[in-house]
């Protein structure tokens, strides 16, 4: 499916999340039993990896419970495919042309995790039916934005321990428009963002707009995790990955480790977390109030550091100054051996 994306392009890429942001959103939110929803679930990739996670940890299959909903018809089946061929059920996948929003499959879901990857910046959603709509518990979403619809959408069916993730445009985290600033002060101020992380670009088969990832948890002081209230973790991973090929970047299992591996050291006591310039930063509201409720991690984690080689200031001028002396003597030596090249065949040069 992945191959079919790539060559399909914008297209393909609707129904279609690349693995490794898959992964890392499975790893962080480990699944390991209860009901998984995905409101927009394209090709069941959610579904999959999460399967998949349960089985590499020894975990019984026979724990999870997977809801999802597509309004694309093609898409569905894709779906119904993808999780038949892996022994999958996927009888509470439901299709209907209305969508999650107009015809919610799963009313009375409460769900243990929810996953998604909603269309960037949908808008066409028809919010403009839905004002008095329940779910709009922090504010009615712009009928020109879905973002702010799906993220509330989703925390409409998360159950009260719960916890979720989305990708989004990184515009979710600093828009002000249309009152979308208020909705996410609102979330912000009743404490359920728990995780940001910001992606590199060129990582989606379907879209060139930079986008970031969204964790949300209901209860930041379970018994089996640190107490996390009042607290947000930021990870700046822009410059993460490697190019697998001239137009698509994608992360190596190190570096979904690597991210996953900061975000459990934060998440669980004695894990040994610490702040890393340039890449996390674990905040607190006061800090996030201060940045008047932009949640752009950039803002949090700041600049690395150079790294200090021991060599004094002075010498690395010294040294950039004879490089560019050689530099400019290569390049006069250069320049005459040309002109008398072109001289010696009769070329004029004036």
């Amino acid at each position: 499916m992945g191959e079919f994306a790539n060559a399909e392009g914008k297209k393909g890429g609707q129904f279609y999340t690349p693995k490794s942001i898959v992964t890392l959103m499975v790893g962080m939110l480990e699944p390991y039993k209860g009901r998984i929803y995905d409101p927009c679930c394209g090709s069941g990739g959610m579904f999959v990896m999460s399967e998949k996670f349960v089985e590499e940890h020894q975990g019984r299959i026979e724990d999870l419970s997977i809801y999802g909903q597509e309004s694309n018809q093609t898409t569905w089946k894709l779906c119904r495919m993808n999780l038949a061929i892996r022994g999958i059920d996927g009888s509470n996948v439901r299709w209907n042309t209305e969508g999650s929003f107009l015809k919610d499959a799963h009313l009375d879901l409460k769900a243990d995790f929810i996953l998604a990857n909603p269309p960037f910046n949908d808008s066409d959603w028809s919010g403009e039916l839905l004002s008095e709509d329940p779910r709009w518990q922090y504010g009615m979403p712009p009928s020109g934005n879905a973002n702010y619809a799906w993220m509330q959408h989703m925390l409409y069916h998360l159950a009260p321990n719960g916890r979720m993730g989305l990708i989004l445009s990184n515009g979710s985290l600093s828009s002000n428009q249309s009152g979308e600033g208020e909705i996410r002060k609102r979330i912000v101020e009743n404490d359920l963002v728990d995780c940001i992380i910001m992606l590199p670009k060129q990582l989606f088969y379907n879209t060139g707009i930079p986008a970031c990832l969204w964790f949300l948890s209901r209860d930041k002081s379970r018994k089996d995790e640190r107490k996390r209230t009042g607290e947000t973790l930021f990870i700046d991973a822009s410059d993460i990955g490697f190019m697998k090929d001239r137009t698509h970047r994608d992360f190596t299992d190190a570096d979904i480790a690597g991210i996953v591996d900061t975000y459990r050291k934060w998440r669980f006591a004695d894990k040994g977390y610490e702040d890393i310039k340039g890449f996390c930063k674990a905040a607190l509201l006061t800090d996030i109030q201060k940045h008047n409720f932009v949640l752009t991690p950039g803002r949090y984690v700041g600049i690395p550091d150079e790294v200090d080689d021991g060599v004094p200031f002075e010498d690395k001028i010294k040294k950039l100054t004879t490089e560019l002396r050689g530099q400019l003597d290569e390049e006069k030596t250069l320049n005459a051996e040309i002109e008398k090249q072109l001289s010696s065949i009769g070329f004029p040069l004036h």
